[in-house]
């Protein structure tokens, strides 16, 4: 599948051509069940909510969604997968390290910067083709959640994390990669010594599972349904309706199209907290090198001219 194959079935360089096994009948890691343990128990939790319920425990919940899920799109997105905008680094770090909160500990293979921004750049890379790590050509519910619990076949179609060497060279990021497990299990401890069952299920278990779909949602649903603005060799869609909810990542024709725009809500009525985000920091003097698409770029793309 990585490599281009004779009649035989074999490679241009003499690897065999893999099929994929059946997924449930194939090779489960210890990471994928662990991965796949770990989403069953914050839906869990999630369902286990209207027993234990506290307003002030699902208002901190949809807080918490709203803010990690900004900074995972701010920081690990635009700023690191993308090079969008430049922070200095005692910004930077901070902000990385406080989207390890937004619960996604199990997407991207750990969920530390290194590997989220690795997955996230062979996407780009191989968009809608057999090494994509979520393509919806392999269905819905593949390209929504299964993808992740199936390391072995996301690492034989994209290969070892050599993408990321401008994060794998920064001690913050190799830190952080090594003790992701602690921070992650210090969060839930915190959170349960704090407001208790209430906490976990209304705060951590419905924040978690909000904050798991909206992201989720576009690798799927943003390569499946809505429109397109742009022309672009892939089947990125641009969802209106979920603008808010995904902080502008749902304008995804538009990312598409132009993946190394700070901007992904191009026109004044599409919805981008982040880009918002990054426009205060830019004003503030703290975000530079703010790369946006020129007229040109936007003209060679349009579909309608």
């Amino acid at each position: 599948m990585c490599n281009p194959t004779r009649d035989d079935g074999s490679s241009q360089s003499g690897m065999v051509r893999k099929e994929k096994t059946p997924y449930f009948q194939r090779y489960w890691t210890w990471a994928d069940v662990a991965r796949a343990v770990t989403v069953t128990v914050v839906h869990f939790l999630c369902l286990l909510a209207p027993f234990n319920y506290k307003w002030e425990a699902l208002r901190f919940g949809l807080i918490l969604v709203a803010v990690t899920n900004l900074l995972i799109t701010f920081s690990y997105h635009r700023n690191l997968a993308h090079r969008s905008f430049t922070l200095p680094k005692w910004l930077e770090y901070p902000i990385a390290y406080a989207a390890v909160f937004a619960l996604q500990n199990i997407e991207y293979f750990r969920g530390d910067p290194l590997d989220w921004v690795s997955i996230h750049r062979f996407h780009h890379q191989f968009t809608d083709s057999d090494r994509d790590p979520h393509s919806p050509k392999e269905g819905f519910l593949f390209s929504h959640v299964m993808w992740i619990f199936d390391t072995l076949y996301i690492k034989y179609k994209c290969g070892g994390r050599n993408n990321v060497m401008d994060l794998k060279q920064q001690w913050f990021y190799r830190f952080l990669r090594k003790t992701i497990g602690f921070h992650v299990l210090m969060f839930w401890t915190v959170l349960y010594l704090y407001g208790g069952l209430p906490y976990l299920t209304c705060g951590g278990g419905v924040g978690g599972v909000l904050g798991y779909h909206v992201t989720w949602l576009v690798n799927s649903a943003c390569h499946i349904w809505g429109s397109r603005s742009w022309k672009t060799k892939d089947t990125s869609r641009n969802v209106w309706w979920l603008s808010i909810f995904t902080m502008g990542e749902s304008w995804h024709n538009n990312h598409h199209a132009f993946e190394s725009s700070a901007r992904q809500g191009l026109e004044w009525w599409q919805i981008d907290i982040t880009w918002y985000l990054i426009r205060l920091f830019e004003v503030l003097g703290l975000a530079t090198n703010v790369k946006l698409p020129s007229e040109f770029q936007k003209q060679k793309l349009a579909l309608v001219h």
